[in-house]
């Protein structure tokens, strides 16, 4: 059966997304009279967990780059600006965030951030109304 676990370690974002969108497009010319490029029904399952790997992936590149502005001395008001939210909405979620790799450090197939790795990302995420 196709997971987004099961395909997730074969992608990087971009080759997950290269494979999304040919799946896509032959899905969206499906009826259009190029029936014979139809993606099958495993296509169609890999093409819905594509879609997930494609948002796990880009919501932890999204931290990273978080943690990269506060590195560079942005504020958390000048990254919610930039993710389009509140100040403390992004911290919210960034630290949930490190708090998901936690909870993933020495999980099998899993990364994750040990004790040393949690407390240095806590450290630079600090506050909301920290500079």
């Amino acid at each position: 059966m196709t997971t987004p676990q099961s395909i997730e370690s074969q992608y990087t974002l971009a080759t997950a997304v290269a494979r999304l969108e040919d799946l896509r497009m032959r899905e969206s010319l499906a009826g259009a009279g190029s029936d014979a490029e139809a993606p099958d029904r495993g296509e169609l399952l890999e093409l819905l967990a594509l879609s997930e790997v494609v948002a796990r992936k880009a919501a932890y590149g999204r931290q990273l780059t978080v943690r990269a502005a506060r590195e560079a001395g942005a504020s958390w008001a000048q990254i919610g600006a930039a993710l389009g939210t509140s100040k403390q909405a992004a911290w919210e979620a960034h630290t949930r965030w490190i708090d998901a790799q936690a909870a993933a450090y020495g999980k099998p197939g899993q990364l994750g951030f040990d004790a040393t790795d949690v407390a240095e990302a806590r450290g630079i995420a600090g506050e909301p109304g920290e500079v």
